[in-house]
């Protein structure tokens, strides 16, 4: 989990906190504890709809940008930062915001995967 979601977790109140004199906030491990088995909790227990695809991020959403047409919708999901561009009406419809938890689902048909070739420099 993410410093940023510890920080908004406190800030609504799902988790208490302290400050040091320093202004550091100090989060017990019993609160993280309680939080993450809660959310198992809840995992376990909503429907996961039948898909054939397989890679799943579950995170939490950290930025909604819509215009008219277009949203671009980010997911931090662990160390992955995933971002989604979809229709407009697709992000309102789904009421996405930021805070939010959420699920990518990633298909891919064709991955291509490159590395730098070493480089002879010529003398």
């Amino acid at each position: 989990m993410s410093i940023e979601t510890l920080r908004r977790w406190a800030r609504d109140g799902r988790v208490r906190s302290t400050r040091t004199r320093g202004g550091q906030r100090l989060v017990p491990l019993v609160e993280i504890t309680r939080v993450l088995a809660r959310r198992r909790r809840e995992r376990v227990r909503a429907p996961r709809p039948a898909t054939s695809a397989r890679n799943r991020f579950e995170g939490i959403v950290t930025r909604v940008e819509r215009d008219r047409v277009a949203a671009v919708v980010e997911v931090l999901a662990g160390p992955h930062r995933l971002v989604s561009l979809m229709t407009a009406e697709a992000a309102t419809e789904l009421g996405l915001k930021v805070g939010d938890r959420a699920t990518c689902v990633v298909k891919a048909t064709n991955v291509v995967v490159e590395v730098a070739r070493e480089r002879r420099v010529a003398s």
